[in-house]
């Protein structure tokens, strides 16, 4: 599987490095502690056994590592990585917190990822390559770091297959003010169907597709999910990008964020995110 150590540093040389259009505010955050193997990496967990050996890139505050780890146990080994250092340290708390075992963490880039060729049995991504200026270039590498006949996992949402309902005066407006905001950091926010394609593009040439939806529908769910991401779209760095790029102004921007309130009080209200998924043999 390995493509060398010449090549490797010609790829960490001319691979840009990526904007993390979200940020880390306290209302991104919120929702990446929401997730857990279970409904953010069911795709992968039948893949997964005691003693293997996983790579999370991207993984950061570790509520979706811990549960992998927790998979592979007893005898497992499992690193998580992320390039921000404050999400890295609340991983590592997660785990202390949990009790795991051969869950360790560091920071780390995708694109040039410190570890030898054929070094895990599983490398997992979840809501990583839409945010990547080269997506294949990273699926590539996390192959490099992956032992033949071992996976290499991937979730990321459509943004534009979201669908929610009631649609009030502002809901209807912030998506492609997002969408123009990520691809303008390099990134594709509708990848989720586009996983399979990069996929091939990198190498792979066993995939396995699928699909699920995370579903927003009661009423704790609804001020949540409103806060999370209403709330980027007043405080985050979404929001400094979308004034800076021209995209919005802050008063726009409340108004998508009254909006999301909106919704979010609606007795019926209701909201769904689509996922592409893949499951790639090395």
């Amino acid at each position: 599987m390995g493509s060398g150590a010449d090549e490797d540093s010609r790829f960490a040389e001319v691979t840009p490095m990526p904007t993390y259009t979200h940020g880390h505010h306290e209302a991104v955050l919120s929702s990446h502690r929401w997730r857990t193997a279970e409904n953010s990496a069911a795709h992968l967990l039948p893949h997964l056994r005691p003693g293997l050996s996983v790579l999370d890139v991207g993984c950061g505050p570790g509520t979706i590592t811990t549960g992998l780890a927790e998979r592979v146990a007893p005898g497992g080994r499992v690193v998580g990585v992320d390039p921000a250092a404050s999400v890295v340290a609340e991983a590592a708390r997660e785990a202390a917190g949990r009790g795991l075992a051969g869950v360790t963490f560091a920071t780390g880039d995708v694109h040039a990822l410190d570890f030898p060729d054929d070094a895990f049995d599983v490398v997992h991504a979840h809501q990583v390559l839409q945010h990547l200026p080269d997506p294949v270039a990273a699926l590539r590498e996390m192959r490099r770091v992956c032992k033949p006949g071992g996976v290499v996992a991937a979730r990321d949402a459509d943004f534009g297959g979201m669908i929610w309902y009631p649609d009030p005066p502002g809901m209807d407006r912030w998506r492609p003010v997002y969408q123009a905001v990520a691809r303008g950091n390099g990134g594709e926010p509708d990848a989720g169907p586009r996983l399979p394609s990069w996929a091939r593009r990198a190498g792979f040439t066993d995939v396995t597709a699928s699909a699920s939806v995370w579903c927003y529908s009661t009423p704790e769910e609804r001020e949540w999910w409103s806060d999370s991401w209403g709330g980027r779209l007043l405080h985050s760095e979404v929001a400094d990008h979308a004034v800076s790029q021209g995209h919005a102004t802050r008063e726009e921007l409340a108004e998508f964020h009254a909006g999301w309130k909106a919704w979010a009080a609606a007795e019926d209200g209701w909201f769904g995110v689509p996922h592409g998924e893949i499951i790639c043999r090395a």
